[in-house]
This record gives C-alpha cells, sequence and structure tokens, in this order.
C-alpha cells in the first residue's frame, strides 16, 4: 500500500515540480493518465493533443527510470474512465494511499473540480503551489494591492530587479533603460533570411500517439502531419539552445515582422515547452541573457525575449488568478457577433487572415503579433463574442492554457476586461498590417482604400469600431488623438464606411 499519490497533470512534465519534490520511490505512486475530457473540453489542434500525450509518455518512462512506480492510464484503455476525477478515483481503489499530492493546475475548471477530490475519494488531499513560475500567486497579489493601475510595465521592473536578469552591479537596468520595445518594430526588409526552428523526428513513442490521435480526434481542427515538435526536456533545451544561436540575434528587430510563407521568422517557438514544464523559466531567461553577455547578441533582442517571459507571461498568469473567475464574463463592448466560419477555415479573401489561419491550421502556432494584431484585431474591429475568441484561441494553438490564452485574448486582444490589461485598444486599420507584413501585396484588397470597391475591411471596420465605440472610449486619455482624426473627417465619408461595415459585418453572418 503506497503511502502517497501523487497526481500529475499533463503540463506539470517537470521534476522540480511541487508534488513530486519529496517523492519516495520505494513507497510513492505517480498517477498519470491521459482522458478525453482534457482532449474535448474544447477542440483542441490535433498538434496540441500529440504533443501533449506524446511529451506525458516520455516523461513517464523517465520517472520509471529513475525508479519511481507510475500508474500510467492510457487514454485508450477500455477501463479508461474520461476524466482527471474518473481516473483518480479509480486509482484510490487500486493503490488505497494514505494521502494524495498534487501541484495545482494552470486553469480555474480543474482547480474547482480538484478542491473536491478530498471529499469524494474520503482522502486527505496536498495541493501544492506551482513554484514554477518567478511570482507566486501571493507575490503578484502583493503587487497589485492597491494599485490602481496593473499595467505590466511597472511589474516588469520589479522582476528585473528580485531577479537581477540584466541588470548592473549597480542596480540599474542594462543600457539605462528597461524597455527596448521601440526597437523591437522593424519591418523585413526582404533580404534576411529566418532559420527554421529546430525540429525532430517523431520515434516510435510519438508516432504511436499520432496514430491514436488520428483515430480518435481526427476531426479536430488542424494538421497533425508533419509533425515535428520535442517532446521531452533535452529536445526542449535544444530547441532553446538553437534559437539563441541562431534566432534570437535578430529577434529583437523583427519580433513584430510578419511575411507570407514564413511562420516563425526569428521567433523561438519554445512557449509551449515552458508551459508544460519541459523548460524553466528563469533558465530560458538567463540563457538569452548570458548570449548577450558573451555579446552574441544585441541587448534589445535578449530584452524582448526576457520581457516575453519574465514580464508578460508571468503577469499574465499573475491576472488570471488575481482576478478568475468573474474576469471571463466581462464584455466591455457587449460584443456579440458569432465568430465567422472563416476562422476554422482559412476562406477568406482579406490575405493576412487566410495566411494566419491557415499557418494556425498547419502548424498549431502563430507570433504574438499575428495572434494580436491580426486574428485578434479582425474579432476586436468586428465586435466578437469574447467567449467564442476565447474558445477559439484555446483550440487552435500548441502553447495555449486557460491561464495565459484568457487575459491575452480577454484583455489584450478585445480589450474586454474595459482596460485592466491594456491602457487603449489595440485596434489598427489595414495600413499597419501593410507596414508590418507583405500580406497585403497578395490581397485583393487595397489597404490604402478606406471606402468603395475594393476597400481593405480591416480600414471600414477600424473608423466604424470607433464611432460605435465613442462613448464607451470617450474618457480614454490616450483615444483622443484618433477620436479627433476621425471628427476632422467628412461626416458623409464616414457614413459610408460605417454603411459598409454593416454591409460586410451582415454578411459574415
Amino acid at each position: 500500500m503506497p503511502a502517497t499519490l501523487r497526481f500529475l497533470l499533463g503540463d506539470q512534465l517537470s521534476r522540480n515540480v511541487s508534488s513530486l519534490r519529496d517523492l519516495d520511490p520505494d513507497t510513492d505512486v505517480v498517477l498519470m493518465a491521459e482522458v478525453r475530457d482534457e482532449c474535448t473540453y474544447v477542440g483542441h489542434h490535433k498538434k496540441k493533443i500529440a504533443f501533449i500525450l506524446s511529451a506525458m509518455r516520455h516523461f513517464a518512462a523517465e520517472l520509471e527510470v529513475e525508479g519511481a512506480a507510475v500508474d500510467y492510464r492510457l487514454l485508450d484503455a477500455p477501463d479508461n474512465r474520461g476524466s482527471l476525477r474518473g481516473e483518480l478515483e479509480a486509482a484510490v481503489r487500486r493503490h488505497s494511499p494514505d494521502r494524495i499530492v498534487v501541484t495545482e493546475p494552470g486553469e480555474w475548471r480543474v482547480r474547482k473540480d480538484m478542491e473536491e477530490w478530498e471529499e469524494v475519494t474520503g482522502v486527505p488531499l496536498d495541493m501544492r503551489p506551482d513554484d514554477r513560475f518567478l511570482a507566486s500567486r501571493e507575490r503578484f497579489a502583493d503587487w497589485a494591492r492597491d494599485r490602481k493601475s496593473l499595467r505590466m510595465e511597472y511589474f516588469y521592473r520589479n522582476m528585473r530587479r528580485e531577479t537581477g536578469l540584466l541588470m548592473t552591479p549597480d542596480g540599474e537596468p542594462e543600457g539605462d533603460r528597461w524597455n527596448f520595445d521601440q526597437e523591437n518594430r522593424k519591418p523585413l526588409q526582404g533580404d534576411e533570411e529566418p532559420p527554421e526552428p529546430r525540429r525532430f523526428s517523431p520515434d516510435d513513442v510519438t508516432e504511436d500517439v499520432l496514430e491514436l490521435v488520428e483515430e480518435y480526434f481526427g476531426g479536430h481542427f488542424g494538421r497533425l502531419r508533419p509533425f515535428w515538435f520535442g517532446v521531452t526536456a533535452e529536445q526542449a533545451r535544444g530547441a532553446l539552445d538553437h534559437f539563441v544561436t541562431r534566432a534570437l540575434p535578430q529577434f529583437g528587430d523583427y519580433q513584430d515582422a510578419m511575411k507570407e510563407g514564413e511562420p516563425h521568422l526569428f521567433h523561438a517557438v519554445v512557449s509551449l515547452y515552458l508551459n508544460v514544464g519541459l523548460l524553466d523559466p528563469l533558465e530560458t531567461c538567463r540563457a538569452a541573457e548570458e548570449a548577450y553577455r558573451s555579446g552574441a547578441v544585441p541587448l534589445n533582442a535578449a530584452e524582448g525575449f526576457i520581457r516575453q517571459i519574465l514580464g508578460w507571461r508571468e503577469y499574465i498568469r499573475g491576472i488570471y488568478w488575481l482576478k478568475m473567475p468573474d474576469y471571463a464574463d466581462t464584455n466591455f463592448f457587449r460584443a456579440s457577433r458569432p465568430l465567422p466560419s472563416f476562422y476554422w477555415t482559412g476562406e477568406t479573401e482579406m490575405n493576412c487572415m487566410r495566411q494566419c489561419i491557415l499557418q494556425t491550421r498547419d502548424e498549431a502556432y502563430a507570433h504574438h503579433i499575428q495572434r494580436l494584431m491580426v486574428t485578434g484585431n479582425f474579432a476586436l474591429l468586428s465586435g466578437l463574442d469574447p467567449e467564442e475568441v476565447e474558445n477559439w484561441y484555446l483550440s487552435v494553438y500548441a502553447d495555449a492554457f486557460e491561464w495565459v490564452e484568457l487575459p491575452n485574448t480577454h484583455g489584450m486582444a478585445l480589450f474586454a476586461d474595459g482596460g485592466l490589461l491594456a491602457s487603449k485598444p489595440y485596434a489598427a486599420s489595414g495600413k499597419y498590417i501593410q507596414r508590418m507584413s507583405d500580406y497585403c501585396q497578395g490581397c485583393r484588397y487595397e489597404p490604402k482604400q478606406k471606402r468603395g470597391p475594393g476597400a481593405c475591411p480591416f480600414n471600414f471596420l477600424y473608423w466604424d469600431f470607433l464611432a460605435r465605440n465613442r462613448e464607451a472610449l470617450a474618457n480614454n486619455p490616450r483615444m483622443g488623438l484618433v477620436y479627433g482624426n476621425l471628427d476632422r473627417m467628412d461626416s458623409d465619408q464616414v457614413d459610408e464606411m460605417r454603411k459598409e461595415a454593416a454591409a460586410f459585418l451582415r454578411g459574415l453572418e
């Protein structure tokens, strides 16, 4: 009879996770379970499901090599209960443990269920903090307490001081600036040669998972093959090392750029590894810092990459746990339009949307500007229902878990929280997409045209969005300039753009 049953979730694949820290191989059992509920609560991308299941199986094998007793439950086992709770109850009957140890989950819905596990099993439950993050939930709540503004920049500076990342011996930021964002916005010039991310060939374990996913989830969004994600900590570190050496030197300049046929450009594609525990966030940041200090990469590249992890990732997680569950129900613009079908098919004449959606279908990946300023911008301007948009983002990306997806989509892309995260809506016309990409070159719409046949929908939707939400945004100090531009327009021109917007939006339905 084991002293402890340790239930490890699929995004907790780290030997340093709190639930495994005092593992006793002689007395304890580690429970890991592939369950249908977690694969289908939204229609997850097939690559995402395959990545997580294969990573789980590889991690379980590593624990067994270490000598741990692992009770691993396969998804297609005849007696698989299909849910985390069901598998736990069955495991308790098999093993009769004295206690259950878990690390707190990353999603609110799982935590609410987990809080009932002690009652339903009759076994004491030890739920431990997830201390793989650099800022604990309590640490973030202390920072946020009594603040009128919860801007990421101020949190990020505190984290830089606490970790010492990119700080001088005198306690000042390297380069005498905290943030080099203004130097991270260059469009591609045309002669850059972005490196491919590190790709890994599926081994026998992954091949078995790919066949399983095709059989059980073949109707889900996305293309399953080719599958090249790493599925072990060793491979994840290899992917990070490859990025730091090959892509990080130019990442700073071009992290906001977009190019047709180049889904990855100079991005790391390591967020999926971070979010399931195959990479440690502090070690990942230190790898970038070491590259800067050795002279291999410029400061704006190292700072921009570190800010995404030490700043945004930690901050977004803090906001999620600080504001849930009510946060998900806010809807500042009262947006309610259904998600258009082309978000799933890519069948739209807007080339920027088509490129980003088809890339997402093929890769289970899009970088932050594609998510924020193309698919997210369109959703914002069109007044799409936040819940439907958020379910789409949660479904289609390999790195998407609700703690990171919801605040980014709800607060940043849709401004549905009314400005808790962002000081103004990230709304933009077609000019932004033209400036930062080559998508407009292959589009039937004209990015410089605001109305009439051939006008870019992002243009008339942008001005309609401003006019439609004037009352809601009138007191926002960062919106004064754009409303001044709107007021200087000919009223008949504005009316025509709004009519075109209304007709276009009716067509979506």
